[in-house]
Formats: structure tokens, sequence, C-alpha cells
């Protein structure tokens, strides 16, 4: 099994060139991050990647989380990493100074998850829901619950979870049927939930379960869902954990990967009813999910970059290891030396490169928008918005192609479980499904970031991608590039006037859209990468070998991926004709 190590290199420099990371710190008035407190973060996080998660990433696939008399207990050293995790302040990183947070960009903490989720996905998962909770409470719950449960759960000393999913409700939230009653200062919850991410475990004293249910007087629908908090623990008034909630896991689902992440069904309300509290008003539940389910889609397409990059690094060392073919001297030769091979890798390594700017100019609007002007505040928001799903979506599928051009270029070797590489293939492959099917975020693309403002927002993102195209310093060899990604902005162009025009087509159109803006995305920003690289080549201080390789990394993702936005187009203009042609009982 290969050893994980994270590209600091990259990671500056596309904190640097790309998202504009000293430029951005001074704007938050946070200038000592650009004294080296940045890269010493990034190296202490990198280290315990390194030292504590990584090694526990194959034992967490072959030894996962069991469910016992007691709760579910997971994977042999999970908690102890756990409590590293938590001691070294690694939770708290982006969370709210007023109730224990340190208050960082969102950009930076971006960069630091990159790691936890190369190092170890499964682990990762628990703090990245917590995460996604604490922006649900902090925008949307009382004072009361917050100086309850924030400072627990920023601290990383409670964990939280997300219970949507229910039996006979997947994705269609409005068939939910957990209920909520009014009791007094609280709420009694009953029904069940599925698929539920690290719904129990030993490593904390407390979870926060956020649970949508149904109050008596709800209406149908969506518009009828609240969002209740339900601990694992109740809390005394003092601060101390009473008693056992009536709230527990009753099985654990059997996956094709991220093994080590117990997935839950969770029991509400066996006996009698699990103590609830409101967070927000009643009946607005699902906006109120969606805060945290918006943090977590961006989130997990954080997590597509990082087990791309992770499956990227073990065929890498592979390729180098693996001794196949003969030189006309008669030499042999290591595979990395056969052209397809390299083909191969440099799909990895472009596509992973171009995932990693994608994800943190997305997350770095999230920085833009607390110190944006109030007339530029839409402005940064549409754009956050435009994003996700693009982040989600995107980049979730192209790993699924990345993590299985890992196993390839192992050859049969990557079919055996013993090598390493197949597990990178069976975790990448939930990451398309959880948070919004990949279906979900293209209707979330075309219908409320698209048709919603009619197109404003699309065509102001491909306006700046036209602008800064024209403006690109690029060397000689690189002009062809740009010519593709000026032709691909113009098909994008296209594309959105043509669903402005098409509505009744929007949702049969709307995952190649999103994968369409996916792969201009990437494009663009790796020809802003290259155009930093080239400048940065005339300081003789530089690492000349990096940027070469920034510059060959940006060309082949325009050669190999940037026409692929020419073929969404030409499938988008097809319309719904042949999707829905035939009858059920001609499939």
């Amino acid at each position: 099994m290969s050893e994980y190590f994270f590209p600091d290199q990259d990671a500056k420099f596309v904190l640097q060139q790309v998202v504009g990371f000293s430029d951005l710190c001074n704007q938050l008035d946070q200038n000592d991050l650009n004294s080296g407190l940045t890269d010493a973060i990034l190296e202490e996080a990198a280290k315990l990647g390194h030292e504590v998660l990584a090694p526990l990433n194959q034992i967490g696939d072959r030894q996962g989380a069991q469910l016992g008399a007691s709760g579910v207990q997971e994977t042999a050293g999970f908690s102890e990493a756990y409590q590293q995790f938590i001691e070294s302040g690694w939770p708290s990183l982006a969370g709210d100074p007023e109730y224990g947070g340190q208050g960082l960009p969102r950009a930076l903490s971006t960069a630091v998850m990159e790691i936890w989720q190369s190092a170890n996905m499964a682990f990762s998962l628990c703090p990245l829901l917590t995460q996604g909770a604490v922006e649900a409470v902090t925008e949307h719950a009382s004072d009361e619950l917050k100086a309850i449960y924030l400072e627990k759960m920023i601290s990383g000393e409670w964990t939280a979870t997300m219970n949507l999913t229910e039996p006979d409700a997947g994705s269609d939230l409005a068939a939910i049927k957990a209920k909520a009653i009014p009791q007094g200062d609280h709420y009694r919850i009953t029904g069940q939930k599925i698929f539920i991410t690290w719904g129990d475990h030993q490593m904390t004293d407390n979870i926060v379960h956020l649970v949508l249910a149904r109050l008596p007087d709800a209406p149908e629908g969506v518009k009828g869902i609240s969002l209740f908090i339900v601990p694992k623990f109740l809390v005394n008034s003092d601060g101390s954990l009473g008693e056992l909630n009536d709230a527990k896991a009753v099985s654990l689902e059997h996956k094709l990967g991220i093994h080590g992440s117990p997935t839950c069904v969770m029991s509400y309300g066996d006996q009698g009813g699990a103590v609830g509290y409101l967070v927000g008003e009643p009946h607005t539940g699902l906006a109120c999910m969606f805060t945290m389910m918006n943090d977590a889609r961006q989130g997990v397409g954080l997590q597509g970059l990082a087990i791309s990059e992770r499956a990227y690094q073990h065929a890498l060392q592979y390729a180098k290891d693996r001794i196949q073919g003969t030189q006309r001297d008669g030499s042999r030769v290591a595979i990395i030396q056969h052209p397809d091979v390299r083909r191969m890798l440099m799909m990895m390594k472009s596509g992973s490169e171009a995932m990693r700017t994608l994800a943190y100019v997305a997350a770095s609007e999230a920085d833009r928008l607390k110190v944006a002007a109030p007339h530029d505040k839409a402005l940064c928001q549409t754009r956050l918005d435009l994003y996700t799903p693009i982040v989600k979506g995107w980049i979730t599928e192209l790993a699924q192609e990345l993590t299985s051009l890992g196993v390839q270029i192992h050859g049969g070797m990557g079919f055996i479980e013993e090598t390493g590489a197949a597990q990178f293939y069976r975790d990448a492959r939930i990451l398309p499904i959880y948070e919004g099917t990949t279906g979900i975020q293209g209707l979330d693309l075309v219908g409320r970031k698209g048709l919603s403002d009619k197109g404003a927002g699309m065509l102001a993102l491909l306006d700046q991608i036209r602008d800064e195209l024209v403006t690109l310093q690029l060397p000689d060899n690189m002009q062809a590039a740009n010519e593709l990604m000026v032709q691909a902005e113009q098909d994008a162009r296209e594309a959105v006037v043509w669903l402005l025009s098409h509505k009744e087509d929007a949702s049969s159109i709307g995952v190649n859209l999103m994968m369409l803006f996916g792969y201009l995305c990437g494009g663009w920003l790796m020809l802003r990468s290259a155009a930093a690289a080239h400048a940065l080549r005339a300081d003789s201080t530089q690492d000349i070998s990096f940027l070469d390789a920034k510059l060959v990394s940006a060309r082949f993702y325009c050669e190999h991926f940037v026409p692929r936005v020419a073929a969404h187009w030409q499938t988008i203009k097809a319309g719904s004709e042949a999707i829905l042609a035939l009858d059920e009982a001609q499939f």
C-alpha cells in the first residue's frame, strides 16, 4: 500500500496564484496568515494525515465498523486518531470565534480538509458532516440552542449527523413520514432514517442528530418539513450530559466502499419518542437543511478531488516500480515509459489539478461573501450558488474516471484488492450519489441556478472567462490551448441560450450542462495557473521544474478534456426526444 503525501506545492500555488489568497487575507483582515502561518498550518495538517490517518485507511476498509449491544464500534485506531484530531484544534479551523472557532478562511480550511479526505475518506466523513451541521445551527438555531451545542460541535468534542432519507423517501423529501409531537419546551420524534453516515460511534461523548420530521399541523409536501436537533444524550441545564435519548442505530449497511464509515439505519422513538428541539421556524426545515447540505455538497466535491489525488499517487508509484517491456538495447523498462501509461497518468494528474483549482476557488467565494460590499454580495452569493452543483457533480463524476484509470494503470494487479488501487475506485463510487445525485445537481444547475434568473449568473461567469482568456499571457506553445478554450466558452454560451429557449428540455439536459461547465471551468482555471507559472519562470528563485510541469499539465488538460465541452454541447442540442421516446415496455 503506497503512502500518501499532501501535494503542498500545488496546493500553495493554487491558493496564491489562482485564488489570490494574500489579497483575500488582507480583505478578511487576517494578514498574519501571510507571514508563514498558512504554510505552518498545512505542514502540520499534512503530518497528521500522513502519519496518523493514512495508515488507518486500508485498516478501515478491511475492518469496518461493527454494531454491538452498546451501539456502533468504530474501526480500531479511529478513536485514538480522532482524539489527536480534536486536541490539535483541526475541527475548529473555520468555526465562529464567538463559539470557540478560529475563524480562518474557508479557502484555507478547504485545503486542510483535502488532506483528511485523501488520507482517509471514511474517517473524514465524520468531521465533514459536523462542519455542515455547524453551518445549519449557526444560521438557523435559536441563541439558546447555539449556546448549548455550537461550542462542542465546533471543537469536535461532539459530532453531528444529517438525517433526511427514509425507506420510502430517498431524494423525494416530500414523502418524509417521521413525526414530531410538541411536548412542553421540546418535541417527541418518531420514525426511521436510513443511510445515516456516522450515525453512531464511540469516539465522542455525544452525537447531535439533525432530523427532518413533520409537525401534526404540517402541510403536505416539502413545505411541511421541520428540522430538529436530537442529541444522542440529553444535555442538562449545567451543560453536563444526562440520560440516553430514545434514538439508536438498529443496523449497519454493507457497502461497496467507505467501510470504515458506519452507515446506519437510525430508529427514533422506540420507547415513546426521542426528545428533539426545533431549529428555525416550523415548516422551514428544508431551507435549514439546505444550509447544511450545500456545505456538504462542496465537501463531497472536495472528496472527489481527494480520492483522485490519492489514486494518482498510488498509480504513479506503481508505474515507476513495475518493470515490463524491453527497449531496443535489451534493457527492461518501468511501465511509466510506455506512452499510453503516460497518457493515463497525465489524465489523472491534470484532472486532479483542475479539480483542485475549482474546489479552492469555489470555497474562496464563501470568504469573499463575508467581506463583499453591499452591492457585490448578491453577485458573490450567485457565484457561490452556481459553483456548488458544478463542484459536487462534475468533480465526483470525473473522480469515477480517474480512479478507474488508477486501476487500469495497475493492469490485472489493479483488480486484486491487495494492491489497494481498487479501494479508491470503490470508495469513490458513492460520491456522485450521496448529498444529492448527479441528476439532482444537474436539475439544481438548470433550475435554481439557470432558469430562475434567466441565465444571468451563468452568463456573468462566461463573461469573466471570456474577458480573462483575452488577457492571459501564455507561452507560444499554449496559444492553441487558449484557442480551444475560446471556442469552448462560445459553445457554453450557446448552450445557455439554448436552455433559455428550450425550458421544456431542462430536466433532460441538466447533467450535460453541468459537466460542460465543469470541464470549462477546469480549463479556465488551468490556463490561469499556466499564465501564473509562465510569469514566475522569470524569477530565478522559483522551482522551474514545478512551473514547467504546471504548463504541461494545463496544456494537456486543454487538449484532452476541454474538447468534451463541444461534445456535451452537441448532446444538449439533441434535446429530449430520443431520451423519452420509448414506452416503459420497450426497455
